[in-house]
């Protein structure tokens, strides 16, 4: 018996909603949806999830620099000799373009274009987390072109062997900063003084820091540890730890309790 997606999806030239399926939660950006343009032609972009769609085609979703989070039917792309097949690879800068004014589109071309090195081991699981955070944080068709250069940034630092804790806490924090939902954390939101490194302060996710109480249910952390991540500097010990416990704090109250799958891999493979 058809599907209600595979209904949707033959309905409007096999270019549906059947995105339904990808693993993502209420996204934090509520920005209006813009007008889909028709045809993009050779659009950069990355392959952040994709799963089997009738017998020879995929879903997938791609992370693209104009377009943003985007979902599209690559036809035919699970067949032996089809040039999509060991194209739609993860972590693998392409040019992508697609057709269609539906939130599914359809996959027109797709061409890998290097200049990138790969990512691998413990990395790689990085990059999966990184992958679902977009999955689960951005709505679509919201345009974040430097959001996709921090993506692209970050790939090569962890393709570089730069430490991956740092690397995924500048990520986070600029994540939701292009979502709109990362207050300043230099400034105290009781007192609108800037934050003094030797005070305790607790991130309210709405409003931001504010002076710490005797007893608090978020995490506290220094006034230091904010000025630090303010600055994308890690290098003091306790910046990392603190800095790892707030931001693990506010995406899971951005994420609404929907678990991240690949960061409970990594809390307990390398405690990041």
């Amino acid at each position: 018996m058809p599907t209600r997606d595979d209904e949707l999806i033959d309905k409007d030239n096999d270019a549906h909603s059947a995105a339904s399926h990808a693993p993502h939660a209420t996204p934090v950006n509520k920005r209006r949806t813009p007008a889909r343009e028709g045809r993009v032609v050779g659009q950069p972009g990355f392959v952040l999830h994709s799963y089997p769609y009738k017998e020879t085609s995929l879903i997938v979703d791609l992370f693209t620099r104009d377009h943003g989070r985007i979902g599209v039917v690559a036809k035919g792309a699970k067949r032996p000799h089809s040039k999509l097949r060991g194209v739609l690879q993860t972590f693998q800068p392409l040019s992508v373009s697609f057709s269609g004014k539906s939130e599914l589109r359809t996959l027109i071309d797709a061409e890998w274009v290097g200049g990138m090195l790969p990512i691998e081991k413990n990395a790689l699981l990085c990059g999966f987390y990184l992958n679902e955070l977009l999955v689960k944080l951005l709505a679509r068709d919201d345009a974040h072109p430097a959001l996709f250069n921090h993506y692209v940034a970050t790939l090569n630092e962890l393709a570089h062997g730069e430490p991956a804790p740092i690397a995924l806490r500048k990520f986070e924090r600029a994540l939701l900063k292009e979502t709109g939902v990362a207050a300043d954390l230099t400034r105290c939101t009781t007192t609108r003084a800037p934050v003094e490194p030797d005070g305790l302060y607790v991130v309210d996710p709405e409003r931001g820091a504010r002076t710490a109480q005797a007893v608090e249910s978020w995490p506290v952390v220094s006034g230091k540890t904010l000025v630090d991540m303010e600055r994308e500097d890690y290098a003091d010990p306790q910046t990392k730890a603190q800095s790892k416990q707030l931001m693990r704090f506010l995406l899971a109250y951005h994420l609404g309790g929907a678990p991240l799958n690949t960061r409970q891999i990594l809390i307990d493979l390398m405690q990041l």
